[in-house]
């Protein structure tokens, strides 16, 4: 039995779409809306989960999608059991696309073969917290390792039987500029490149958590979430504007390096006094 299996802890977290053994006993009409639905299927890196800052990008970005007319699902790495991946190429050598660990991925995996869209929901950390990269990595058996040169470089595709073919990067982070970001896009651009997949944009919301001091600009960030939730599924694509919307200055660079060296030195200061009493 794989671990973790019919528990509460693999569950999605955000469901649009009931998941039961009826899903399919329904008329007609009903039976082809569900297989022309496009499924979005977001997997979250965040530590801290619900209370993340991540999390708050990510509620109204899966509305969005939803009021498309899209079937979303979430689901936090945290709360799952993935192994490391053993680098054996098992799931390339031995038995094409599939996985010998038996672990929470035997359960993810059907859902991301089925996907049209995957989102890829993270924190910046150096760069990524690791139960994402484990996640990450252990996307090796949806890949196929029949190799070709594209711009440049080598690189494989999906497996004929994988669905997905858009990825989109939602992150946050603490400090101030866009460029902070660049790692983590890039890891999320080459995973699109390597399986042959278009990346259709990445959500970036640096200084993410000035955004529950500025209530009003967190009004305007939080509805163009949405709406780049719903555009992504009726157009296929972000438009720039609504990313540039979600990416803008809440504070000077300025006063957010001195704030948060202001509060490093009390906290520096503190540890020291409490050394020497």
């Amino acid at each position: 039995m794989v671990p973790g299996a019919g528990s509460s802890s693999v569950r999605p977290r955000f469901t649009f779409v009931a998941q039961n053994a009826n899903r399919f006993i329904q008329p007609a009409g009903k039976q082809s809306l569900e297989r022309t639905m496009t499924k979005v299927v977001a997997i979250s890196g965040s530590i801290r989960m619900e209370k993340s800052d991540t999390a708050m990008l990510m509620e109204p970005f899966l509305e969005g999608v939803k009021e498309a007319g899209a079937s979303a699902e979430l689901f936090y790495v945290k709360r799952l059991n993935i192994q490391s991946c053993m680098g054996d190429f098992h799931c390339w050598d031995t038995k094409p696309g599939e996985c010998i660990l038996s672990d929470d991925m035997q359960l993810l995996y059907p859902k991301l073969r089925s996907a049209d869209i995957l989102v890829l929901a993270t924190p910046v950390y150096i760069p990524l917290p690791s139960e994402m990269q484990n996640f990450l990595n252990r996307l090796c058996p949806l890949i196929e390792p029949i190799l070709e040169k594209r711009g440049g470089r080598t690189r494989a595709r999906f497996h004929e039987n994988v669905k997905i073919r858009k990825i989109v990067l939602v992150s946050a982070s603490g400090w101030w500029e866009k460029d902070n970001f660049g790692t983590v896009l890039r890891i999320a651009e080459e995973i699109a490149k390597d399986a042959n997949v278009e990346f259709a944009g990445a959500i970036l919301r640096p200084h993410a958590f000035v955004m529950n001091e500025n209530k009003e600009k967190a009004k305007i960030i939080m509805n163009a979430l949405k709406q780049a939730g719903f555009q992504l599924v009726k157009e296929g694509k972000i438009a720039d504007d609504l990313l540039e919307t979600i990416s803008q200055p809440l504070i000077s660079e300025e006063e957010f390096r001195r704030r948060s060296n202001d509060a490093y030195r009390k906290i520096k200061n503190k540890q020291t006094l409490n050394r020497d009493a």
